[in-house]
């Protein structure tokens, strides 16, 4: 059992895979620091400077000193953390679409498969007609 799993570990597809996870968690905080630092800004200086960041919708205001007896932390739907993960989205499926394009470009179509040419159909329906 312990050799069979070697043996599906070592496989290329395997290390291909936790390569991509890798990578992907790496881009994953390149695309949330783009997003977060260079597009909201933007975003929210066209919006007035609204920062998405930090809208949200209070529903238990915080009482009370945090960490002492009788503390209630607030509640809210935090919207605006909600729209910087859309955007998020957004970007990521737009990168990917652009990869994908691009690597579908530098694959080639596959070659179809060489048959008779159309002269060698034509005689060979003309050998048959004349046998008959």
């Amino acid at each position: 059992m312990l050799k069979e799993f070697k043996n599906f570990i070592m496989t290329g597809n395997v290390i291909e895979f936790a390569v991509a996870v890798i990578l992907a968690g790496a881009v994953s905080q390149v695309v949330n620091g783009f997003v977060k630092d260079i597009i909201m800004p933007v975003v929210g200086e066209f919006t007035g400077g609204v920062d998405f960041a930090n809208l949200k919708y209070v529903l238990t205001e915080a009482s009370g000193i945090a960490g002492e007896p009788g503390a209630i932390a607030e509640n809210a739907i935090r919207y605006g953390a909600w729209i910087n993960t859309i955007v998020n989205l957004i970007i990521v499926g737009f990168v990917l679409f652009i990869i994908i394009k691009a690597y579908n470009k530098t694959k080639k179509p596959p070659a179809a498969p060489k048959g008779p040419s159309q002269e060698d159909l034509l005689a060979e329906i003309r050998d048959l007609l004349k046998k008959q």
